[in-house]
């Protein structure tokens, strides 16, 4: 199996690279060159800009792939560079649960439907995420879906040890040293899937004839303040809340949850969350 992942030197895009390489896929990585991967000579490195249609034509002229996981498509225009110049027998794109207006308890893949609204073709600074993601959405969906086998993940938070955004880790390290932090929504329930597990589905469903939007997340959701309270349990430590505190990287979310009976009527099982972020924010206190 010949496989091109565009993006994968990071997070979730590195576990999946694990997992196609026990699987024996001929695998290829496609980024700008800048951040390092841990793979050496297991995997061949196309170093291209993908936001720029020429630099995609001239790196991707005559290849031909079974599979590409586009890990860092964001707007409509990504999309079209990718499938206008890849020649692929499937594409999965991973796209994020921004797209949806409202999130809420069991947020449900038709409660935004990429065939609706106007498509804009558009670059990533043109609008803000979530818009060009929907627009990412449409294109493949509207533009492409009936003439490419395609497939559209949707991730809520994605979290893990190797998270270098450092989201769910800032409340850990701000209690520990007593740095004040300002948090707004200390009662909302949030859903998470973790970065391996995120990587795991990706490599199933790549694998699967399943084409369409499938939402990808860990099962359950948990509050901010439950984060917040084991944390002071484990540190024996008190967070600092205070309005002049650092801002906190969930500030502004409501409670939401992520339905993925689809997912796993695919034959994917998916973890509970509280089966494992326990354990993740006890590696974090440790550090």
């Amino acid at each position: 199996m010949k496989v091109l992942v565009l993006g994968g030197t990071r997070y979730f895009g590195r576990h999946l690279v694990d997992e196609l390489l026990l699987k024996q896929y001929d695998v290829t990585i496609a980024t700008r060159g800048i951040t390092a991967d841990p793979f050496g000579n297991e995997v061949q490195r196309i170093k291209v800009d993908r936001t720029k249609e020429e630099d995609m034509k001239k790196a991707f002229l005559g290849k031909e792939y079974d599979i590409v996981y586009d890990d860092i498509a964001y707007s409509s225009n990504d999309i079209k560079y990718a499938l206008d110049n890849i020649s692929c027998k499937r594409y999965v794109f991973v796209s994020t649960i921004s797209v949806y207006d409202e999130l809420h308890m069991d947020t449900r893949e038709e409660d935004f439907d990429p065939m609706k609204g106007k498509l804009i073709w558009c670059d990533r600074e043109d609008f803000t995420y979530n818009i060009i993601k929907q627009h990412a959405e449409r294109a493949l969906f509207q533009e492409y879906a009936g003439r490419q086998s395609s497939v559209a993940v949707r991730f809520p938070f994605v979290i893990g040890k190797d998270d270098y955004t450092q989201r769910l880790f800032f409340y850990v390290d701000h209690i520990k040293k007593g740095i004040p932090m300002n948090v707004d929504n200390k009662k909302e329930m949030l859903g998470f899937i973790d970065s391996r597990e995120a990587g795991r589905f990706l490599s199933f469903i790549g694998d699967n004839d399943f084409r369409g939007i499938i939402n990808a997340a860990s099962k359950g959701a948990v509050s901010v303040e439950e984060i917040i309270n084991y944390t002071e349990e484990k540190t024996g430590k008190a967070a600092i809340l205070s309005e002049e505190g650092d801002r906190a990287p969930y500030n502004g979310a409501d409670s939401f949850s992520i339905d993925v009976s689809r997912g796993e009527s695919t034959g994917f099982t998916f973890s509970e969350v509280r089966d494992w972020i326990w354990g993740l924010l006890d590696y974090y206190i440790s550090l």
